[in-house]
């Protein structure tokens, strides 16, 4: 199974210091970033669309094999409204990364709100359908969505399933591995419950111990040596003060 490890985003003016080079120019970010990592998500474009433009510089900044994981605007997850100008922008907008074979799917973060029944499965269904062909992946926040109809449905659609890794609050999912579709994909936000729900930025305050990291390398190992799923992206968004990125490495030494 082809494992690709990154962080959730990386232009992060808190990470000078702790990983880029105090002095490095905002626009250098990416150039640095390739030389340790193969993946990125690319999350900016929740908050706004941006121009194609935009998108081809960040597909020449990287080598050929890099990947991107691209997330889908608020429009879709969060306002769920008019979509269809924002479907059209954005699928305008992700065309440098597709035509240089870079994009390798995009992801659809919803919210604690949006709890599972017919009706958010058939949107969810609907999403897929609004940025085919592109690869989806949907991440959900409530425990509602843990269950046999989900499963079944998103495997059908072939949808692919987001594990998260979260603080063991309420209501929230467990820190559970499985997949959807051949390719499993894992968000790390950090176990910070007392900032979780307030906590604004802090809420990735969190640095990862060796023992909880393993935890997940047993259960990668484990998904591993069942054969069905070839590829594993996991990403780390615990990002306040380069958290991420200092997890995101050590995971890497973990799996070699």
């Amino acid at each position: 199974m082809e494992i690709q490890i990154g962080t959730s985003g990386y232009s992060f003016e808190d990470w000078r210091g702790a990983f880029y080079p105090p002095d490095i120019e905002k626009g250098k970010m990416l150039d640095y970033y390739v030389r340790h990592f193969h993946t990125v998500e690319i999350n900016s474009t929740y908050y706004r669309i941006p121009h194609p433009i935009v998108m081809s510089k960040i597909a020449q900044k990287t080598p050929q094999g890099f990947e991107f994981i691209v997330k889908v605007p608020q429009s879709f997850t969060h306002i769920r409204q008019n979509l269809e100008n924002d479907r059209k922008t954005f699928l305008e907008a992700l065309k440098p990364l597709e035509e240089s074979n870079k994009l390798s799917g995009l992801l659809a973060q919803f919210p604690y709100s949006f709890k599972c029944n017919s009706n958010t499965l058939d949107y969810v269904c609907m999403c897929k359908e609004a940025v085919a062909p592109h690869q989806l992946f949907v991440e959900f926040r409530h425990v509602s969505w843990v269950n046999r109809t989900m499963y079944d449905r998103l495997k059908a659609e072939g949808i692919g399933y987001v594990c998260v890794d979260e603080p063991p609050l309420p209501g929230l999912l467990k820190p559970d591995l499985f997949a959807t579709t051949d390719t499993a994909y894992i968000r790390m936000h950090g176990r910070n419950a007392e900032q979780w729900w307030n906590g604004g930025e802090l809420r990735y305050d969190y640095k990862y111990s060796p023992d909880i990291l393993q935890e997940w390398l047993d259960k990668i190992d484990k998904m591993a040596a069942k054969g069905k799923v070839k590829k594993l992206f996991m990403f780390f968004n615990n990002c306040h003060q380069g958290k991420a990125v200092a997890d995101a490495v050590t995971m890497k030494q973990l799996i070699k």
